[in-house]
């Protein structure tokens, strides 16, 4: 559907502090997101922090959450990631979420990560689907 990554993290909060992230939609159900590793997501062994793949992909997943259930505020009830890979300093992490089911209370989502054409991660998740409308996406990210 996109072309073209959108900067989502515009305003001041996690993800624009730790870089930003960039993201896409390729279909009603299917979603991209990219992020680049700086030196400050790196942990001690020089390779990329988990914590940090684990925020990529709670971010990406619950931002094609929010766009699936029209910018309704949602929020992460469980996150499963499998790490299967390491990058480092300067790699590009290309994610893909494809949302698997949506009930009236819940969302059901599958993602992984790339990097260099190779899976790093992989992850399930369900987000709860709030009453109260959020303001903008953009503003929370």
């Amino acid at each position: 559907m996109s072309e073209k990554f959108e900067q989502i993290s515009i305003k001041p909060g996690f993800m624009k502090h730790n870089g930003g992230l960039l993201f896409r939609d390729i279909s009603e159900n299917e979603y991209q997101f990219k992020s680049k590793i700086n030196k400050n997501h790196l942990n001690k062994a020089g390779i990329t922090h988990g914590g940090y793949i684990a925020s990529l992909i709670d971010a990406g997943s619950g931002t094609a959450v929010h766009k699936t259930v029209s910018s309704t505020s949602c929020v992460t009830v469980s996150l499963d990631i499998k790490f299967i890979a390491p990058t480092k300093e300067g790699d590009e992490i290309l994610g893909f979420v494809k949302i698997l089911k949506k009930t009236k209370s819940m969302v059901f989502v599958i993602c992984h990560l790339q990097c260099n054409n190779k899976i790093i991660a992989s992850a399930s998740g369900v987000w709860k689907i709030l009453k109260v409308k959020s303001l903008n996406l953009r503003s929370s990210s």
